[in-house]
């Protein structure tokens, strides 16, 4: 039994290093998914699962766990911005400029709520205070990526040993799991909301209305528009609108933009819904066509979602494709990372958009033999752009950048650099001819892999000390202050979002859930909802507070510490 021993002590062994990971991230899986009063810590138990086996002396050398702790938080943080990079510029149009503010406010003041705490709880002359009050406070906002930015930016700092910042955050994690959805439930009572008229007042809007198709069919009274051609009515309107077929004298005609419109044509016209008003008051009023119906029954016209699988079209528009003029079809709307989407002229198509053609059987089988329509094209994540993009990541995250005051120049390191790289990727791939495309399930995948690998280097490194620092130190007082940098911006920032700007309570507690990057205050959102207000307020918020999070983070460590 000798190599069984040997197994488990011979710390420089590859096969003891995998077992050791193996049996953290596991244990820690697993035991995350234990719910009390409905809350799990999820995949952020691998952490204590860490400090344990940290603590019992089953661990591997040093310089081991350090790369496996830089390469999970690369891959994480990468894929994230993979995933938010093509809403990250849109989030802040319209209303979500407003809700980008408040969750900007709430991480600032996250931040003075933990310097408060500081200086009235600690002994500001002990320099190692001030990290453990910054893991404190990533443990508070459950934000990994920016403990993991915190640390790298001390790992600079102190390249011959860091402190130690992860039993801090250790300490206020699961209280600030719990805080969140606390804090969030006290909005509700300290305003008196009720649950049924804030679902009812929801329900009376009409929400993302710019961007979601409107399906009518009309029928043609306008007598200025007698002669004129789609193309031309289109210019003069100024609204964007797809007709994709029309009804004349019991004949079924497919219209091309030089396509001229009668009196009593009836037309399915497609459009964005905030323009439909305009449209129908325009060209005439909203009928019913049967033999639309009736047509596609018979093949003489179908309607077809196609798939785009080939990575030529990656960035390309519908007016460069000429699916009208070239293929005799027209596409009405796309469907992206399920939602419907009008489809303009102008919009940038991606891979593993669902575009809804209308035409007949040869035309549509033209077009997608153009665009591919190859789903298991699509199985495989695209490896080589996700390396790239990290490549190009880590080069940018080491670009140095000197700031007065400071004593080591400023860099975004391994977490801020491929974050921005791979936001930027995923919005402006396409124009490099970068396929950014992968499965929702790829995505996280490797996200996943990526965190559960960091938290458990994390927590394996941490657990030596843990007992010293947390249980026979200031344990108690981390949890305390945790608590308290929770809920204090949690109270204000909410207040202000339902007393002076009169938020729905839903997508309040999506934007809190979406500036703490908390999933599990999200699922407890969503179940107390039937609608979308609180994804929406969640994937507003989002994009913006995991960066600034992360940047916050090694802004704090290269000033203060």
């Amino acid at each position: 039994m000798e190599w069984v021993l040997n197994l488990f002590t011979n710390t420089t062994s590859v096969a003891h290093i995998a077992l050791l990971y193996a049996i953290v991230i596991s244990v820690g899986v697993y035991l995350g998914k234990i719910k009390i009063g409905g809350i799990s810590l999820g995949v952020t138990f691998v952490l204590f699962a860490g400090i344990v086996a940290g603590h019992i002396g089953f661990t591997a050398p040093t310089d081991t766990l350090t790369f496996v702790q830089d390469f999970g938080l690369i891959l994480f943080v990468f894929m994230i911005g993979l995933q938010v990079g093509p809403g990250f510029f849109s989030s802040f149009k319209e209303g979500g400029i407003t809700l980008n503010l408040l969750a900007t406010s709430a991480i600032l003041l996250n931040i003075l709520v933990m310097f408060a705490c500081y200086v009235i709880f600690f002994d500001t002359s002990d320099r190692a205070n001030l990290p453990m009050m910054i893991g404190t406070l990533y443990g508070a906002v459950t934000n990994t990526p920016g403990l993991g930015a915190a640390n790298e930016a001390l790992q600079t700092l102190f390249p011959d040993g860091a402190p130690t910042i992860a039993n801090g955050y250790a300490c206020a994690y699961p209280l600030g799991v719990v805080g969140i959805i606390a804090a969030t439930i006290a909005i509700r009572y300290l305003f008196r909301i009720k649950l049924n008229e804030e679902e009812k007042e929801l329900s009376s809007q009409e929400t993302n209305i710019a961007a979601k198709p409107h399906l009518m069919h009309l029928i043609v009274q306008n007598e200025f528009l007698a002669g004129h051609t789609i193309l031309e009515i289109h210019d003069f309107l100024k609204r964007d609108f797809v007709c994709s077929r029309i009804l004349r004298n019991g004949e079924l005609i497919f219209p091309k933009s030089s396509t001229t419109l009668e009196i009593g044509d009836k037309a399915f016209i497609v459009c964005p819904e905030a323009d439909a008003e305009a449209v129908q008051a325009f060209i005439g009023r909203e009928t019913i066509v049967p033999e639309f119906a009736e047509q596609e029954k018979t093949k003489q016209m179908i309607s077809k979602r196609i798939i785009i699988t080939k990575p030529e079209i990656n960035g390309k528009t519908p007016a460069k494709l000429h699916f009208s003029s070239i293929y005799g079809v027209n596409v009405t709307r796309v469907t992206r990372q399920g939602m419907d989407i009008f489809a303009r002229t102008d919009l940038p198509l991606q891979v593993g958009d669902r575009v809804m053609v209308v035409g007949d059987q040869v035309s549509v089988n033209r077009v997608s033999a153009l665009l591919g329509n190859a789903t298991k094209h699509l199985d495989h994540p695209n490896i080589g752009t996700i390396f790239i993009g990290i490549v190009i990541g880590i080069i940018f995250g080491s670009i140095p950048i000197a700031i007065p005051g400071i004593p080591v120049a400023m860099k975004l390191g391994i977490a801020g650099g491929p974050l921005i790289i791979a936001i930027l990727i995923g919005r402006y791939g396409y124009k490099m001819h970068l396929v950014t495309y992968t499965t929702t399930s790829a995505n996280l995948m490797l996200r996943e892999i990526g965190l559960v690998l960091f938290l458990s280097s994390v927590g394996i490194k941490a657990g030596a000390n843990f007992v010293d620092t947390v249980v026979a130190g200031d344990g108690l007082l981390y949890v305390l202050t945790g608590v308290i940098i929770t809920i204090v911006p949690i109270l204000i920032v909410g207040s202000i979002a339902r007393w002076r700007y009169k938020f729905n309570y839903f997508t309040i507690m999506g934007m809190i859930a979406g500036s703490y990057t908390d999933p599990p205050a999200l699922a407890y959102a969503n179940a107390t909802c039937s609608k979308d207000a609180p994804s929406i307020g969640y994937s507003t918020v989002y994009p913006l507070s995991m960066f600034l999070r992360i940047f916050t983070a090694q802004i704090m460590v290269l000033i203060f510490c």
